[in-house]
């Protein structure tokens, strides 16, 4: 009888109950499971408070075929509690010996361009080349807030591109090949146009400020050096 093969998905982002990292990579582990992927998912944040989360955190990446992470990124780069995972994954498999696994990546900003990701997926791809993993490819997608993780399917309009990019990045890796360049490009289209995503910050902004009584304060300048 041959074995199912495994994906493991690590979500790197610490927003609970939902998250957008949450619903991407739900959504395309969902994909994988119809192509007969044994799925497991597991909570970064959470499974590094304990010795014994960081340990079925390690043997779970252990038993797995590929190793999804999806996660927000943070001026430029991964959240610190994914970088300390990808530290004690890296020392375990240097310990014990490298398999072969494949890493696939799906980075989300909340800047309307996605190229805001690139420098989080290739410290990804780095990541990969040094723990041993074969890179199967990184998915970026900006505006992330807009989708205030909801899951795809009930997201409508706003998840037509991330989910049909989804869809192909998880035909893709059940035949074993790297993300192809199509759902990359599909990833990483704007959900809403930079002017509306300016204008929905602005307002938004001046509500908070509103809220707090600083309204008339937003352009304060306390720290501006007198010459």
């Amino acid at each position: 009888m041959k074995t199912r093969r495994k994906v493991l998905l690590l979500i790197g982002s610490a927003k609970q109950p939902r998250s957008t990292s949450g619903a991407l990579g739900s959504y395309l582990l969902e994909r994988l499971g119809e192509q007969g992927y044994q799925t497991e998912t597991l909570l970064i944040h959470k499974s590094l408070r304990t010795e014994g989360g960081s340990n079925t955190l390690l043997t779970a990446t252990d038993r797995a075929d590929i190793v999804v992470l999806a996660f927000p990124t943070y001026i430029d780069s991964l959240p610190a509690s994914v970088t300390k995972a990808l530290e004690l994954v890296a020392k375990h498999r240097l310990a014990r010996g490298n398999g072969q696994q494949r890493l696939l990546a799906i980075a989300n900003c909340g800047f309307p361009e996605a190229h805001h990701n690139n420098t989080a997926l290739d410290i990804c791809r780095l990541f990969a080349w040094e723990a041993g993993f074969s890179w199967a490819g990184g998915l970026s997608l900006g505006g992330g807030e807009a989708l205030d993780g909801q899951p795809l399917g009930e997201a409508g309009r706003r998840a037509r591109n991330a989910a049909r990019a989804l869809d192909l990045a998880a035909e893709a890796v059940a035949m074993d090949e790297a993300v192809p360049q199509k759902p990359v490009d599909l990833m990483a289209k704007p959900i809403v146009p930079s002017w509306m995503y300016t204008f929905i910050g602005q307002f938004g902004w001046k509500r908070r400020a509103r809220k707090f009584g600083t309204r008339k304060k937003l352009q304060d300048r306390p720290f501006q050096r007198v010459v």
